[in-house]
């Protein structure tokens, strides 16, 4: 596969399936928890610590599911799901950049809402800076930065040290023994 510098929904919900990188490599999920729409712009240089930078959006309208249960007469996106969008891209950067494995979120240092998200806005602007790599024993980990913020130019979620991992060693039991469960 040819590394790009940007991507489209249908490549990012290739992601999912496992058409872009493999079926047993870090995944995107699929609509409807797929929180981007598309990837403007992913490099492995530049950013705020010039380890790499992404820049993606969320198109946003009233038709999306979250809107209708999240509050009833008061919709508003959960900030857990914008904070899930940082995540996404952190793994699927990691994934970009050859790290093997499936992927995990792992935590997040800080986080701060200053805002909402609400119907009226047209977009969701996500941009993560990478700021550090690591590579162990079958093991690859990232941490980065990340801000979320409307089409009105208002960054509205903070993230410091978003965390990710790939693990070779990830299997589903099927309901068998969570006890072989490796993370």
């Amino acid at each position: 596969m040819t590394r790009k510098n940007s991507y489209s929904k249908e490549d990012l919900i290739d992601s999912g399936l496992g058409n872009l990188f493999g079926v047993e490599m870090g995944k995107l999920p699929t609509p409807p928890m797929l929180m981007i729409d598309r990837i403007l712009h992913i490099s492995d240089t530049g950013g705020k610590y010039g380890k790499g930078e992404i820049k993606a959006e969320l198109d946003v309208t009233d038709a999306l599911w979250f809107f209708d249960c999240h509050f009833k007469g008061d919709p508003v996106m959960p900030g857990c799901l914008g904070l899930d969008g940082m995540w996404q891209l952190v793994g699927f950067f990691l994934t970009w950049i050859g790290g093997k494995g499936r992927g995990r979120a792992l935590g997040v240092r800080d986080l701060k809402f200053k805002g909402q998200v609400r119907p009226y806005h047209e977009k969701v602007i996500y941009k993560i800076d990478i700021k550090k790599l690591l590579s162990r024993g079958g093991k690859h980990m990232i941490w980065a930065d990340g801000e979320l913020s409307t089409d009105l130019d208002r960054i509205i979620y903070f993230a410091k040290n978003l965390q990710v991992g790939l693990f070779n060693n990830l299997t589903y039991d099927f309901g068998g023994d969570p006890d072989l469960d490796s993370f």
